[in-house]
């Protein structure tokens, strides 16, 4: 008789307060969920950026160090350059000297005319040595005068030739690759006095 009691069994309270419990339970996740997903959006564009950040920076890092080693390398050449610069015109006078010293070594025993050829050899030799370095030779005569390649040196009446022509090249000039290296130093003509006075 007293296991009749409402209140006294056993297997009906534990389903009527499971249930109840449960539900907070779920209800409280439920929310939580939100703001969770919420939260995480904030912090993946965060990451996004700082990635980015990161990565220009490496770029940074590394378009310095890249103009850094040209600026050294730059360096490198431009000495090289300056210390080096004349070894090919070097090399072809070298050449030449031999050629002088000879000369200079057989005076005594050889006579004018062989001499004389040693000369033309060498001469030959230096201006083979010259064209290699890019030397052009100016010789202007019966051209017209230039002052951004001839240097007049005096100005001398003439019947035959045109006014401001070179009559005589005093001394030859020279170019390197179409850099004036010397001018020529010239006599230009100019005309007759009769023409001038008239």
């Amino acid at each position: 008789m007293t296991h009749d009691a409402p209140g006294d069994d056993p297997a009906a309270t534990p389903p009527t307060e499971q249930p109840e419990a449960q539900e907070p339970e779920n209800t409280a996740a439920a929310p939580d969920d939100g703001p969770a997903e919420a939260a995480k959006e904030p912090l993946s564009e965060l990451e996004q950026a700082q990635l980015e950040a990161a990565e220009n920076h490496e770029n940074y890092l590394r378009i310095a160090a890249e103009l850094e080693n040209l600026r050294k390398r730059s360096a490198r050449e431009l000495e090289n350059a300056r210390k080096y610069g004349l070894e090919r015109l070097a090399q072809a006078l070298l050449p030449v000297r031999d050629s002088l010293e000879a000369g200079v070594a057989a005076a005594d025993n050889v006579d004018v005319e062989a001499l004389l050829e040693g000369k033309r050899l060498t001469l030959r030799l230096l201006n083979a040595a010259l064209e290699q370095a890019g030397v052009a030779e100016l010789d202007p005569e019966g051209e017209p005068f230039d002052p951004a390649r001839h240097e007049a040196m005096t100005m001398q009446a003439s019947a035959t030739a045109e006014p401001n022509t070179v009559l005589t090249v005093v001394q030859k000039g020279y170019s390197i690759h179409d850099r004036l290296l010397r001018p020529a130093r010239v006599i230009v003509s100019q005309a007759p006095a009769e023409e001038n006075d008239g």
